[in-house]
């Protein structure tokens, strides 16, 4: 799930780049793609590592069938771990897909009032995609967030395994998300199709 979070907010990253430079990209260079792919997964292994070395720990989720953070123990040890996850492995990657996304968007909005007509069309349907994008970033990944908060912060026994299974597939499916919405609102991928 972190991995996962981590590079939807190094791709908004990447993406924001690369259309707010003013010079051409070059293809034939992979340097950043692996740069951005070693960074996102040694950001992910940073705080999935320190439960198997004692702060908090793994224990079965929901149902019992997936293994995840043991959410319910109300130790401080297990608490400040959370609170951690919480803020550098979900609102801090949130910050900086709205910050890309919107610098992305002043950008064509700057272009498309230099250039009227077609950019007014091409900012309306960036426009669509960002938000799309980022609504479906918090469809999936805040119901997870209130779950594990609630079972970490509330009453013992408030959510039941039963009630953690719809956030957790959510959450765990959001890779597939960006992707498709991508394809279908970008025009330049949809013609090529």
């Amino acid at each position: 799930g972190i991995i996962s979070l981590i590079s939807l907010a190094v791709l908004s990253y990447e993406r924001c780049c690369a259309m707010t430079r003013t010079t051409e990209a070059d293809t034939t260079n992979y340097r950043k793609t692996w740069t951005g792919i070693i960074l996102s997964w040694t950001y992910s292994l940073l705080w999935t590592v320190p439960p198997l070395l004692g702060w908090s720990s793994y224990g079965p989720e929901g149902p019992g069938i997936i293994c995840s953070v043991n959410w319910h123990s109300k130790d401080a040890n297990n608490a400040s771990y959370i609170v951690c996850l919480f803020i550098f492995c979900l609102v801090i990657p949130f910050a900086i897909i709205v910050y890309s996304y919107g610098k992305l968007l002043c950008a064509v909005r700057q272009v498309s009032s230099i250039h009227k007509g077609p950019g007014q069309s091409r900012e309306q349907r960036i426009l669509v995609m960002v938000v799309v994008m980022v609504v479906c970033f918090l469809l999936c990944w805040l119901p997870y967030a209130a779950v594990a908060l609630i079972a970490t912060f509330g009453k013992p026994g408030l959510i039941t395994p039963a009630a953690s299974i719809i956030p957790a597939i959510l959450a765990k499916s959001s890779t597939v998300y960006n992707p498709i919405i991508y394809v279908f609102l970008n025009k330049q991928v949809s013609e090529t199709l």
